[in-house]
């Protein structure tokens, strides 16, 4: 079967407060205007794509003064029914996690902390694949969150170092495909990541550095259905005779601050199974 176990439910934050305010990644640039009406218009376009595709998507209230709230990849990690918020690194974007907690609390997620002082910025940062999760660090997450993350997944953390800051999370690197394939960016990550990746991967599609540069990574998969920025021919190629059909939808003003289509997105059903048991009860009062 040609598609992913999970990716039939999304998180989405229409995107009525997004601009670039501020500088925390080499794309943006405070001087680049975002064009609010077209930002509105792409945004919606990603929602009715997913939904063709056979998605569900609900919604996060956008909050002034929270530009960046519109990526919700960024909100954290999500296993079964835990939660575990992010913890930014960056001052700006740390006053999310209250608007993201609450929503899950709502939902009837479990919610988890991560340890004070480590950081790791979600399903940025952190994909499964295999009954595994591949998690970036350096650029915005510390190596010293895998530990705890696995213990709150209840689930297997393959640590990925992210060399190249333009790629300054995983899921600009890294997008699963089905149970066997996905589509890497070898050129981002330090040799042991690329080994890690290589030997987890059974029919990798490596991405040269502008594929990789052109958010082909950072894709959403609904079934056999590929949402991508762009695709180059050679892409989709390989995509098409593996079964898959590329959507693309325009996302151009988002990519002005460093997102793309994964990045406006967070999968609600991730499902791996629990190694030991189920992870610990922590509670939604969890200490923070």
């Amino acid at each position: 079967m040609t598609g992913l176990p999970w990716g039939r439910r999304f998180l989405m934050c229409p995107p009525e407060h997004y601009g670039v305010l501020y500088e925390i990644n080499p794309w943006m640039n405070r001087e680049v205007a975002v064009d609010l009406d077209l930002a509105r218009g792409q945004w919606g376009d990603l929602v009715a794509t997913l939904t063709e595709a056979g998605a569900g998507v609900e919604l996060l209230e956008p909050q002034p003064d929270l530009p960046d709230l519109v990526f919700t990849a960024n909100a954290g990690t999500v296993n079964r029914n835990r939660f575990i918020p992010s913890r930014f690194r960056h001052p700006q974007r740390q006053p999310e996690v209250d608007h993201d907690v609450a929503w899950f609390a709502a939902h009837g997620y479990e919610v988890a902390w991560l340890p004070e002082g480590v950081g790791h910025e979600g399903a940025g940062d952190a994909l499964p694949f295999r009954g595994v999760f591949l998690s970036g660090y350096r650029s915005r997450s510390d190596a010293a969150a895998h530990g705890p993350l696995s213990a709150l997944l209840g689930a297997p953390v393959r640590p990925i170092e992210l060399v190249d800051p333009r790629l300054y999370h995983l899921d600009l690197t890294f997008c699963p495909l089905d149970d066997r394939r996905a589509m890497i960016a070898p050129h981002a990550w330090d040799s042991y990541g690329r080994k890690v990746v290589e030997a987890l991967v059974p029919e990798p599609l490596f991405l040269e550095v502008e594929e990789m540069l052109g958010f082909c990574a950072n894709s959403v998969v609904v079934g056999s259905t590929v949402v991508m920025a762009q695709c180059p021919r050679r892409v989709g190629k390989v995509l098409e005779d593996w079964g898959f059909d590329v959507a693309i939808v325009d996302v151009s003003e988002f990519l002005k601050a460093g997102g793309g289509c994964r990045c406006l997105t967070l999968a609600l059903d991730v499902a791996i199974p629990a190694t030991d048991g189920p992870p610990p009860s922590t509670g939604t009062s969890a200490a923070r």
